[in-house]
């Protein structure tokens, strides 16, 4: 931990405008080990933020923190170094279509320094099983259901051996078993190997269940950040009727 930096990840006044502003005056952290969600709706700037913290963006006026790190200013070189402490679960799972779900794990593996040919297939091996998805092994990516594609994709993050994954909506276009499943993945991740986590999500049960802290965005603005058993507090009517919304849309059990 940087003597500076007290925070995993931090936004500190952060500003990015496009053709319109889409985040302005941005502030949040997330702890080491703690989950922060990001919600709202869509094109407020939710997979923005993320892509700040992997570097991918640079902001126009503030300070991105990740790993402890000031980043604003860093070099792809400099940047490179973070990526393998900071890992990201694309919505579309970004996976090599030509290669089979091992194959695809095996080229995340290759990419580490200490990487072991000897002992490859019992790395691909516990890491298909910690997602529960084993018996894909052989499978495409073309064959598989969504949420499949997912937990493969959280696989090969994994095989990096990071110390955050950032999740871009999860639980998007998944049933809602996957959805389950993806849930409880995530929280067994947290729990066992103490992974930092910032997950962008619409699903406010996913946000329930894994999340430490919420911010959500609204116009460029985060108008509320902090516990998630607070959100339900707020007095901002445009969360208010986020919640009303999911709760009138969610199927009666």
């Amino acid at each position: 931990m940087s003597d500076q930096f007290s925070h995993y990840i931090e936004f500190r006044h952060v500003y990015k405008t496009f053709a319109k502003p889409v985040l302005a005056d941005v502030n949040f952290f997330v702890d080491s080990g703690k989950t922060l969600a990001i919600i709202g709706r869509s094109g407020v700037g939710k997979s923005v933020s993320l892509f700040h913290i992997m570097g991918f963006l640079k902001p126009d006026k503030g300070d991105i923190i990740v790993a402890y790190q000031d980043i604003t200013h860093f070099t792809e070189k400099e940047l490179a170094k973070v990526r393998k402490k900071v890992t990201m679960v694309f919505q579309s799972g970004a996976l090599f279509d030509s290669m089979t779900v091992s194959e695809n794990i095996l080229f995340s593996l290759e990419t580490r320094e200490d990487y072991d040919e000897k002992n490859r297939e019992d790395v691909v091996e516990g890491l298909l099983k910690i997602v529960d998805i084993w018996d894909t092994r052989d499978s495409y990516p073309s064959d598989l259901p969504v949420g499949v594609k997912r937990a493969v994709a959280i696989a090969r993050a994994l095989a990096a051996q990071p110390e955050c994954i950032l999740y871009d909506e999860p639980t998007t276009m998944v049933d809602p078993i996957m959805s389950e499943h993806i849930g409880d993945l995530m929280l067994r991740l947290k729990s066992k190997l103490g992974l930092t986590s910032v997950v962008v999500t619409h699903d406010l049960d996913l946000m329930r269940k894994v999340a430490d802290s919420v911010m959500v965005l609204s116009e460029g603005k985060a108008i509320y950040f902090g516990p998630v058993a607070d959100l339900g507090q707020s007095h901002e009517q445009l969360i208010k009727d986020f919640i009303e919304m999911d709760r009138v849309v969610k199927p009666a059990a």
